[in-house]
């Protein structure tokens, strides 16, 4: 029995025994992980370059993809450099701030997707008002509101988490820090007199659902008494990436931190949190821009713009 002031690291999941297999996850995490910088890349810059794309729909797609590269940046590095140098160790002090960084990014990601579902409610249902209830003002409020609150929920779980004794060794049956492999290790007893805290995470992400699921049971009542097809159409392509997002993230996520112990098993956990911590942050941006002619527009017309810029040095460079 150890507990956790004897524990200076902890071993990660390792995802495969042989060398072969091990580069065969690192180039699979690689590839992933420069699909989501280069989506979530191109959309931060088509926005902030763009002055048409100057709203609050695309002030809050550039926040998520801000929150995507730093989730996405906080897990998988760290997988590829263990596959690639054949370890699993991680230190007492990076795994909490992991646990931190990737809590932080989490809860902030999840307030901003209500914030985003608001915005649909609001441009669908309210479109003469949306001016006045969502300002630039206003915005920057709930912006930071979500940025606020994912700090304090992440530092009253990691100080939770890292301060119940770990009974039961330093292994972490997942490739990254996640709190539920942790909690395992940590004595029962321990465990249960700090339960008030996950009660308090639950009720949050409760009420941010309920406040989604009142969004798009509003937004598809507005959608469907439209009279025209065309608007019915705008509509759905603009809400229906978000309501894909939320639910993948959603579900994944609650489905990882609230199944029954007796329902856990290392395969499934891994890939559960491979669903909802690495698929999300790369998809994202596909799932936003493939509808939106709006950001495609912008994006191409960067890329083209590059492209003329380059074609517009001198000879010798060329060269």
């Amino acid at each position: 029995m150890s507990n956790s002031s004897s524990i200076t690291e902890f071993l990660l999941l390792a995802f495969a025994d042989t060398w072969e297999l091990q580069l065969l996850h690192f180039a699979l995490f690689l590839g992933i992980y420069l699909a989501a910088l280069l989506g979530n890349g191109l959309i931060l810059t088509a926005v902030a370059c763009d002055h048409h794309l100057h709203s609050p729909m695309y002030f809050f797609l550039l926040n998520l993809a801000l929150l995507d590269l730093g989730c996405i940046s906080t897990t998988v590095p760290k997988a590829m450099a263990n596959s690639l140098w054949d370890t699993r160790a991680i230190s007492y002090a990076g795994c909490a701030a992991q646990v931190f960084l990737f809590l932080f990014l989490f809860s902030v990601e999840y307030s901003l997707l209500t914030v985003m579902s608001y915005d649909c409610y609001v441009a669908i249902c309210k479109p003469l008002h949306y001016g006045s209830l969502l300002s630039s003002r206003v915005c920057a409020q709930m912006a930071a509101a979500a940025w606020g609150s994912g700090v304090l929920c992440a530092l009253l779980h990691t100080a939770n988490t890292f301060s119940l004794p770990l009974c039961g060794g330093n292994a972490v049956d997942q490739f990254f820090c996640e709190v539920p492999q942790i909690l395992k290790l940590s004595c029962s007893q321990s465990y249960l007199r700090n339960a008030w805290v996950l009660m308090i995470g639950v009720s949050l992400a409760s009420m941010c659902f309920l406040l989604i699921i009142f969004s798009y049971v509003q937004v598809f009542r507005a959608v469907l008494r439209m009279p025209s097809e065309q608007g019915q159409h705008k509509a759905f392509s603009t809400c229906l990436p978000h309501l894909f997002v939320v639910s993948l993230f959603v579900i994944t996520g609650l489905f990882a931190y609230m199944k029954p112990s007796s329902i856990s098993f290392p395969a499934q956990d891994l890939m559960v949190s491979f669903l909802y911590s690495v698929m999300p942050p790369a998809l994202n941006p596909f799932i936003y821009s493939m509808r939106n002619q709006e950001l495609k527009g912008a994006i191409r017309k960067m890329i083209s713009g590059m492209f003329l810029k380059s074609n517009k040095l001198p000879l010798f460079l060329h060269e």
